[in-house]
């Protein structure tokens, strides 16, 4: 591999970017109208104008991202997260390019991005699913039948996609029947199928993944991290590793993750996602994300590992290069995700200009943004400005770490969820890790 077209924008094309130019590989960045100043765009060896700003005329147009890979002459293609990134359709036209796509076959993630397939993987591994429907439901009758044998509460899902779309939370039958016409039509609007399934809701639960890195034949978990303070099912706040869980229940979560990874003969990095439930300690797969996910940075601080790089070296066809005994896991780490929003008003996405800014930096503080001063934030995008993380030797450290680091931050122009971290700081329950995939929805309300 010599030369890596980076199919994304943001924090996370220029962290690709700099781990390919470490391995000594050139770049091609492409970018929308709205970001032709952009960091990543600067960043790169070169770059291709791929369409209008908005990202279904530019980031998620992938004839024109296969023909500007073509155009630029590059040997792979990196998608990054988000947009094209788990759309097997677009790892195979990457590959009838006569490109190497970095991430899994498509077969692989069209098999684990239907999360209806993925539960028979889980079950062929031997991995526990939370009880639900074998397979998709098509219509309310079927769901009402199946949910009468499963017990309420239940949760509908989509049988495609993620991201927290098309799901629904029903008590009793007639929420079932009231809500299942919308969450069909979302997923459809979402992901082009509205099959739903149902499996039971733990109210009281954890959400914690694991990362795993795999070339095909050999197989290595890098740990888990902690992912229950969510807000509309996004992703707030993560730790790495897991705190308030133990070391058999970790086992459970590694061993299994590994299983089915090795159970689809896993090509690249990955996330293997949980639920554990808080009384009973229970462990039960949810999904598997076929990508690099938006938390990894807390994972490499913590193991030294560098994931994207991994990447990189598998899908040029190296072996992985890790041992389980290589990867070990030393001191704590947390991440807070910096987004243009307002969480005074609802959590209101905030375009507009910035204007001074003032990163934090120091011993084991690590932000990854794409934020310069007088940079435009579109509203074209993901609202993500910045994630930052801090490492310690212990969660107490940490914590200690982020207060400053958090005092230390300043975006001039546009207001940030940076308030909301701080505030969570001063949390009993936080600093305690007392929390489950509810608590921040309930401590907002």
């Amino acid at each position: 591999m010599e030369r890596l077209l980076v199919a994304n924008r943001g924090e996370i094309a220029v962290r690709v970017i700099r781990a390919a130019r470490d391995l000594g590989i050139a770049t091609v960045a492409v970018h929308s109208d709205a970001d032709a100043e952009a960091l990543h765009v600067r960043l790169a060896d070169s770059a291709v104008h791929i369409g209008p700003s908005p990202a279904a005329k530019s980031y998620l147009n992938a004839a024109t991202i296969v023909d500007a890979a073509r155009s630029a002459g590059v040997d792979a293609v990196h998608p990054g997260y988000g947009f094209l990134s788990e759309r097997a359709s677009f790892a195979a036209a990457v590959a009838e390019a006569g490109l190497t796509f970095v991430g899994p076959d498509a077969q692989v993630i069209e098999r684990m991005g239907d999360k209806v397939a993925a539960r028979e993987v889980a079950a062929k591994a031997g991995v526990p699913t939370v009880p639900g429907t074998p397979g998709g439901v098509q219509d309310v009758g079927a769901a009402v039948a199946a949910a009468g044998d499963i017990g309420y509460p239940v949760m509908l899902k989509a049988a495609a996609g993620g991201g927290g779309r098309g799901i629904r939370v029903v008590d009793d039958e007639a929420a079932l029947v009231k809500s299942f016409p919308a969450a069909s039509r979302e997923a459809q609007s979402a992901f082009g199928d509205g099959r739903m399934y149902l499996e039971r809701f733990v109210r009281k639960a954890r959400h914690v993944e694991v990362q795993v890195l795999g070339d095909g034949h050999d197989v290595v978990h890098v740990h888990e991290r902690e992912c229950s303070l969510q807000r509309r099912r996004q992703k707030v706040v993560e730790e790495a590793t897991a705190p308030g869980i133990d070391d058999g229940v970790r086992a459970a979560l590694t061993g299994a993750a590994v299983r089915l990874a090795r159970e689809v003969g896993y090509r690249s990095a990955g996330t293997v996602e949980f639920l554990v439930d808080d009384e009973t300690d229970e462990v039960f797969f949810l999904e598997m994300n076929t990508r690099i996910q938006v938390e990894h940075p807390i994972t490499e601080l913590v193991t030294g590992v560098d994931l994207v790089a991994e990447q990189l070296r598998i899908a040029a066809g190296e072996p992985l290069g890790l041992r389980q005994s290589d990867v070990v896991a030393r001191g704590h780490a947390i991440e807070f995700r910096i987004c243009a929003e307002d969480p005074d008003k609802g959590f209101l996405p905030q375009p507009g200009r910035i204007g001074r800014i003032t990163l934090p930096g120091g011993p084991w503080v690590r932000c990854d943004t794409w934020l310069e001063p007088d940079t435009a934030v579109p509203p074209f995008y993901d609202s993500l400005l910045a994630k930052l993380c801090v490492w310690g030797p212990d969660r107490d450290t940490a914590l200690g770490r982020a207060r400053r680091a958090l005092g230390e931050l300043d975006v001039e122009g546009v207001v940030t969820t940076a308030s909301l971290h701080r505030t969570l700081l001063d949390e009993p329950w936080f600093a305690a890790a007392d929390f489950h995939t509810g608590t921040l929805e309930e401590w907002l309300a």
